[in-house]
C-alpha cells in the first residue's frame, strides 16, 4: 500500500510524462493473463510507455492535463495507461495482434460451438482414451494411434463446459478461448476514440468515406449547389442542354451548325437510298 506522499509523487511523475506523448490509451487489464500483458509490454518497448497503478492515481494523472481529463471516464476496473506517439488506429492494431489462446475451464460458457473433427490424433493409447470417451467422443485405436471416429459438437455456444469436456479439450490441445488486451479508449489530437471507432480498419473507412462523398455530391447536384465538385457536371449538363436546344430550334450557331450539317447529310443520304430502291 502506497503512502499518501508516495501517491502524490507517483501522480506528479506520471503527469509530467503524459505531456510528452500525443496518444494516450486506457487499457483494461481485468481477466487478462500476466504473460499477455508482459508480451504486449515487450512488443511496445521503445515505442510506448506503460503506466500501471490504482484507479485513483490514474484518474488524477489524467485529470492533471486538460487534454486527457475526459479520458478518466473510461477507467473501468483494473487499467493501465499506454503512452505513445503512434497513430491511435495503428496502436489499436498492435493490441489486436497480441492475443493468446486459453484452455477451457469447467463451467465456463462456450464462446462459440466447440467441435471436434474425425481423424487420427497424435495421442498414444492409454489415459487419453478414457478421458475422450468420458467426454462422449467416439474413439478407436488404429496402428497404435488414437483415432476420433466421427466429428461432433461437444458444447454449443453459450452452454457451460462440463469438467470431462474441459479435460478432453485440453488433452486434444484445443483452446477455445482467446485472451486479448484492447483499449477502452484512446486520446489523440483532442479526440477520444472509443473501442467501436478503433475497430474500423483503413479499407472499411476508405469505403465509407467514398460512399459518403458520392452521396454528398449527388445531394449537392440535386439541390443545385455549385461547388468545386459539382461545377464540372453543371457545365457539362448546361452545354448538352444548350446543344440540344440549338439543334432542335435549328439555330445556326458555330457549335450547332456542324451537328445540323451532319443531320442534314444523314437525312439526304437516307432519302437518296430510298429513291434508288
Amino acid at each position: 500500500m502506497l503512502k499518501k506522499e508516495e501517491k502524490k509523487d507517483a501522480v506528479r511523475k506520471h503527469s509530467v510524462k503524459i505531456k510528452d506523448y500525443e496518444t494516450i490509451a486506457v487499457v483494461r487489464l481485468d481477466g487478462a493473463p500476466d504473460r499477455l500483458f508482459q508480451s504486449l509490454r515487450n512488443k511496445l518497448r521503445g515505442r510506448a510507455v506503460v503506466i500501471t497503478g490504482r484507479k485513483n492515481i490514474l484518474t488524477r494523472t489524467l485529470s492533471s492535463d486538460k487534454r486527457t481529463e475526459q479520458l478518466g471516464n473510461f477507467l473501468d476496473g483494473t487499467c493501465a495507461l499506454v503512452l505513445s506517439n503512434e497513430n491511435p488506429f495503428e496502436l489499436y492494431r498492435e493490441f489486436s495482434s497480441n492475443s493468446i489462446k486459453l484452455a477451457a475451464k469447467p463451467n465456463q460458457k462456450a464462446p462459440e460451438d466447440i467441435s471436434i473433427e474425425a481423424g487420427e490424433t497424435s495421442l498414444p493409447p492409454g489415459q487419453a482414451v478414457t478421458e475422450l470417451k468420458s467426454a462422449g467422443i467416439d474413439v478407436k485405436i488404429d496402428k497404435g494411434k488414437v483415432v476420433i471416429s466421427k466429428a461432433k459438437v461437444l458444447v454449443h455456444k453459450d452452454e457451460k463446459i462440463p469438467l470431462n469436456v474441459a479435460k478432453a479439450l485440453h488433452t486434444l490441445n484445443i483452446f477455445p478461448f482467446v485472451a486479448e488486451l484492447k483499449p477502452n479508449a484512446v486520446f489523440n489530437d483532442g479526440i477520444i476514440f472509443n473501442a467501436e471507432l478503433l475497430q474500423m480498419n483503413s479499407e472499411g473507412m476508405a469505403a465509407d468515406i467514398s460512399k459518403a462523398f458520392a452521396a454528398a455530391v449527388s445531394i449537392s447536384f440535386k439541390a443545385q449547389i455549385i461547388n468545386m465538385y459539382t461545377v464540372k457536371k453543371f457545365v457539362e449538363d448546361a452545354y448538352n442542354n444548350a446543344m440540344a436546344l440549338g439543334v432542335g430550334a435549328k439555330i445556326y450557331d458555330s457549335k450547332v451548325i456542324d451537328v445540323l450539317v451532319a443531320n442534314a447529310y444523314a437525312a439526304a443520304a437516307s432519302i437518296n437510298g430510298i429513291a434508288k430502291s
